[in-house]
């Protein structure tokens, strides 16, 4: 039996940092737990258009076509601002999920006890809070045609295509529906209907698989902007939220940050099934690549580790041990450790990137 294979792409800014120590939970599991990976690397994002003078090489994005999952840190950075569009850093983050047909974008939002005083809400409404939105990630306004910026008459307009097909909708429900199975069986489909005729179709499409293949899941309908406030008023009412990539990218954020930190959150990026029955997937951590303390040991590395459980969970049905690092995570928060990013007016003891890390692994050597 061949090991689960994983490629890994660090990529830029804090990614190195961040990815530096979920190569040491990868490590643990090895060692102490006898599950061994096959792991190779490679660039990705600026990094990449410095060696290749591109931001995804042909061959990286063959060996993301041919692994079990990829896991990826960060890309982008100020140096690479004045590049052409074309060969941008975040380039090569979307050619993977284009590619690899990633379509669904699974982005927890989960609030951990120790971390509840630190969200900006207040902490009745945030403790206890564990929530999932499912992004349709591969089409819409972001990869609609036609795009770009003309020239009508003496002016320039910016023009930008809203496009979903039926099949778009409805694989992407599928997964909000199958997700919801797992978890408190609730969707929350969000558009803009009263606006929109790519909403309308939403809405009708999504209807139409869960009366056909999904009545025992509970659905519900609400337009996007309504979504937000409720999602800032109580987002606990929610469960699992569906929605489409621009909405989904907003709406992803905002839930992000009832938590208290990017710093805290993974992501989990699936596509249709391999010949093994798993998804295609591409894991990665909600936050950027943070250039202002890259290379200084501050970043927090748990969105990355997180980011990894969320592998074990999906991609090699390594559920209990996906709990196992999850686990890891909140007792070391409990402990009070804490990065700069969760520093906040409780205090803690600090800690850098690497300590954290160390940390988690001392958590998980406690757990067996």
């Amino acid at each position: 039996m061949t090991n689960p294979s994983l490629l890994i792409l660090p990529g830029d800014g804090i990614g190195p940092e961040v990815m530096a120590e979920v190569r040491k939970i990868i490590d643990w599991f090895g060692t102490r737990r006898g599950i061994v990976f096959d792991v190779t690397e490679d660039l990705v994002g600026g990094c990449a258009y410095d060696a290749h003078g591109t931001p995804l090489h042909d061959d990286t994005m063959a060996r993301a076509q041919a692994v079990d999952a990829v896991l990826l840190g960060a890309v982008g950075g100020p140096k690479y601002d004045d590049l052409p569009f074309a060969v941008k850093p975040e380039r090569g983050l979307l050619r993977l999920r284009k590619e690899m047909d990633l379509y669904a974008n699974l982005r927890p939002a989960q609030c951990f006890d120790a971390l509840a005083d630190f969200s900006s809400l207040k902490k009745d409404v945030v403790a206890g809070l564990d929530i999932m939105i499912v992004r349709e990630l591969t089409s819409g306004v972001y990869f609609g045609e036609p795009r770009g910026i003309f020239t009508e008459g003496n002016e320039r307009v910016g023009i930008n295509t809203q496009r979903y097909t039926e099949s778009e909708i409805a694989r992407v429900a599928r997964s909000a529906f199958e997700l919801a199975r797992r978890r408190s069986n609730r969707v929350c489909s969000m558009e803009k209907a009263n606006v929109m005729e790519s909403g309308v179709l939403w809405r009708q499409v999504v209807q139409e698989v869960h009366d056909k293949e999904y009545p025992d899941v509970a659905l519900s309908h609400m337009y996007a902007d309504a979504g937000a406030m409720q999602l800032t008023r109580w987002p606990k009412q929610f469960d699992v939220i569906v929605t489409d990539n621009l909405f989904g990218d907003l709406l992803s954020d905002l839930a992000a940050m009832l938590t208290g930190s990017l710093g805290m959150l993974p992501s989990a990026s699936l596509g249709a099934p391999m010949a093994n029955g798993r998804p295609k997937a591409l894991y990665e951590p909600v936050h950027g690549s943070a250039p202002d303390i890259a290379g200084q040991g501050k970043a927090n590395p748990i969105a990355c580790i997180l980011s990894f459980a969320m592998a074990l969970r999906y991609s090699f049905d390594l559920g209990d041990e996906a709990a196992r690092v999850e686990r890891a995570v909140e007792t070391v928060l409990a402990q009070g450790l804490r990065t700069a990013d969760l520093m906040g007016p409780a205090g803690g003891t600090p800690v850098g990137t690497a300590a954290m890390g160390d940390a988690i692994v001392a958590a998980l050597d406690a757990s067996l």
